[in-house]
């Protein structure tokens, strides 16, 4: 069986199954970097969803603790500002995610236009 012929920082072989008419896997071929980021960015999103929820828990249990006496008001305080530094962190990993997201969708628009730009001269050349 075929493999991938790229050899990784390690200097090993990668161990992939090259795509047809390559000799890359899909994981190093250049044609399918879109295709990766698409779903390393939607593995990112699947793993961000449970983040919010156990934040807004742990909060609301902080809260139950610090009005009952079961934590001190100024230890409470401090703990708050740890979880508005961990939401702030959080949103901006989000705002990151979405430019990422944002700026491969552009790169695949200017080059679907580059193509389409390319085609018309050749169009044009052949006085088609």
């Amino acid at each position: 069986m075929a493999q991938c012929t790229f050899i990784k920082p390690g200097r090993d072989r990668c161990k992939g199954v090259p795509v047809r008419g390559s000799t890359l896997c899909a994981a190093h071929h250049p044609n399918y970097q879109t295709q990766r980021r698409a779903g390393a960015r939607r593995g990112g999103k699947a793993r961000g969803t449970g983040e919010m929820p156990r934040i807004k828990s742990e909060i609301e249990a902080a809260i139950e603790a610090v009005q009952t006496g079961e934590l001190d008001r100024g230890v409470g305080a401090v703990v708050f500002q740890g979880y508005n530094i961990l939401m702030r962190a959080v949103e901006i990993e989000r705002k990151v995610r979405e430019t990422d997201e944002l700026e491969e969708r552009l790169l695949g628009l200017e080059r679907a236009l580059q193509s389409t730009e390319g085609e018309a001269e050749r169009e044009h050349s052949w006085g088609i």
